[in-house]
């Protein structure tokens, strides 16, 4: 798969592996707790074979690293889902956010900031 996304169960995982670095099975187990360890171990065979994760099997226990950093990953959930649910308008797609869940002054200042510099590099 070129550009595979992440399931609700491996965008957990990859939480832990974004947070934590590189990662054994049983290091995500004791984050996830109520996972049960052959989930994980599964899951984290299925992502390698999405390309999701790499698997390093050079020491005794394997260590699982992310392909993709968290912020590619986003970007990537985010286009298909403005291109899905939006008809590809990122400004509806924020304008539903905002009515959903109300920002924080500083989340807004933060948003104006982004505009503010979107605006910037389009008229330069």
């Amino acid at each position: 798969m070129t550009n595979p996304k992440p399931t609700e169960g491996e965008l957990a995982i990859l939480r832990v592996i974004w947070d934590r670095g590189p990662s054994t099975v049983r290091e995500i187990h004791d984050v996830l707790g109520r996972t049960g360890y052959t989930t994980i171990l599964k899951l984290l065979q299925i992502m390698t074979e999405k390309g999701l994760v790499t698997r390093d099997e050079t020491g005794r226990t394997h260590v699982y690293r992310a392909r993709r950093s968290q912020a590619q990953t986003q970007r990537q959930l985010i286009r298909d889902l403005v291109t899905r649910a939006f008809d590809g308008s990122a400004a509806k797609l924020v304008m539903q956010a905002l009515a959903t869940k109300r920002a924080t002054p500083a989340e807004l200042q933060q948003i104006q900031r982004l505009i503010d510099r979107s605006t910037r590099g389009r008229a330069d």
